[in-house]
């Protein structure tokens, strides 16, 4: 694809992580129930953040990700121990990679330098990073929205990778599974690429992402051409 791309960021969560690998806990822990309370949490989750944003009320990520865990389990009339909701706050610093995401890594970085920006807390970040080795990868860092203390996709988080990579925002390729946020990167200047894994619409937000792909071997496939 000929595009002239100086770095790749990536998002973290849904795009690298599978966020619903939370679910083989969560069914351990409350039977019939585990593949419900993921996509409960994941979705009060993202609200939370969006509300947070627009009330100019920033709390970080671990107590974003704990609040929408604590809503979940009311909503589904689970009564948890603090033992059970430790364990499930635990599993975001152990999140399974999607299959595909390691080799595609592999074959990014040697062609430039890759990071992430992320909605979560740095230590969540590390944790998970470390969990899956993958700290050799990111040679332009991990980076949270926490320093900008709003979540994504205002523009001021888009900007902190201006600020640590050193490139011009024209020049970064980002890349999300978050429709949302593959918007939220092309109206700040970056070229998106969204990694549509359920073959959703596209986001009627008045951009489109530069290219739609099913996961990250097809980007790989695609921008080594």
């Amino acid at each position: 694809m000929a595009l002239e791309i100086s770095a790749l960021v990536f998002d973290a969560y849904g795009t690298l992580f599978d966020v619903h690998s939370v679910a083989r806990k969560a069914e351990a822990l409350y039977p019939g129930k585990g593949d419900a309370l993921s996509r409960a949490w994941r979705t009060k989750q993202l609200e939370y953040t969006w509300l947070r944003s627009l009330m100019g009320n920033y709390e970080d990520f671990s107590r974003v990700t704990l609040a929408s865990l604590e809503w979940a389990l009311e909503s589904l009339k689970i009564v948890p121990g603090d033992a059970d909701k430790s364990a499930l706050f635990d599993e975001y610093r152990k999140l399974a990679m999607f299959p595909e995401v390691p080799a595609a890594l592999d074959s990014f970085a040697r062609a430039r330098p890759l990071a992430i920006l992320s909605n979560g807390h740095p230590d969540m970040l590390e944790a998970v990073v470390e969990h899956n080795r993958l700290r050799n990868l990111f040679r332009g860092g991990v980076l949270s929205v926490h320093a900008a203390k709003v979540f994504k996709p205002n523009p001021a988080t888009y900007h902190l990778v201006e600020e640590r990579l050193g490139v011009p925002r024209a020049l970064v390729g980002f890349v999300s599974s978050n429709g949302w946020d593959a918007a939220g990167a092309k109206a700040f200047g970056f070229k998106a690429f969204w990694v549509n894994r359920t073959g959703q619409p596209v986001e009627r937000l008045g951009v489109r992402p530069d290219a739609v792909v099913p996961d990250l071997a097809s980007l790989a496939e695609m921008l080594a051409k």
